[in-house]
């Protein structure tokens, strides 16, 4: 549920942030945005509320995979106080990283689709080209005819290999304050 009611505000943000991404012009003055305000303004001009919120649908089922990370923390954190004598910021470390890591696994395919999702044109008074996926399915189906089973893996290395340190530090940090406080 958590995932579900993030992705009011996640999905807008990403949408952005992904349209600014694939801006791949040198010349600033060719992109079709020059910020994350005016991406905001074109889209709310052009296409209204319902494109800003474009993929709002899969960031929610991709954010359901949290289940998997907040779940496994949970389960990994009870069975290392039990089972070892780690200290609690050791425990929360590996709980964090591995965890950060079980998401991945099971969430990455979803994120790819979304991404998808979010960098397709949205057409129209836009001028950014013409619209090639109405719903989650078409970008899914896309991804596996262009690049078979090995698409829904793009650029996973990178992403794995960050959410063990970057997680596990975030967890440490959290517990600790959550610790500290009152």
């Amino acid at each position: 549920m958590a995932g579900t009611t993030v992705s009011f505000i996640a999905a807008p943000v990403e949408h952005v942030k992904a349209r600014l991404q694939i801006q791949y012009a040198a010349d600033k003055s060719k992109r079709l945005y020059s910020g994350p305000i005016d991406c905001c303004r074109k889209i709310l001009r052009t296409h209204g509320i319902s494109g800003l919120y474009r993929g709002l649908c899969a960031t929610i089922f991709f954010r359901s995979f949290f289940f998997f990370w907040w779940g496994s923390y949970d389960v990994l954190t009870r069975l290392m106080k039990q089972n070892t004598n780690l200290s609690a910021p050791a425990i929360n470390f590996w709980a964090g990283g591995i965890s950060a890591q079980i998401f991945w696994i099971t969430s990455y395919p979803s994120d790819v689709v979304k991404q998808r999702i979010m960098t397709d044109p949205l057409g129209g008074a836009l001028n950014d080209g013409q619209r090639r996926f109405r719903h989650w399915k078409d970008a899914a189906v896309a991804v596996a005819r262009e690049r078979g089973w090995r698409g829904y893996w793009r650029g996973f290395v990178p992403c794995f290999l960050r959410a063990f340190p970057a997680n596990a530090m975030a967890l440490v940090a959290f517990e600790g304050v959550m610790r500290w406080l009152p």
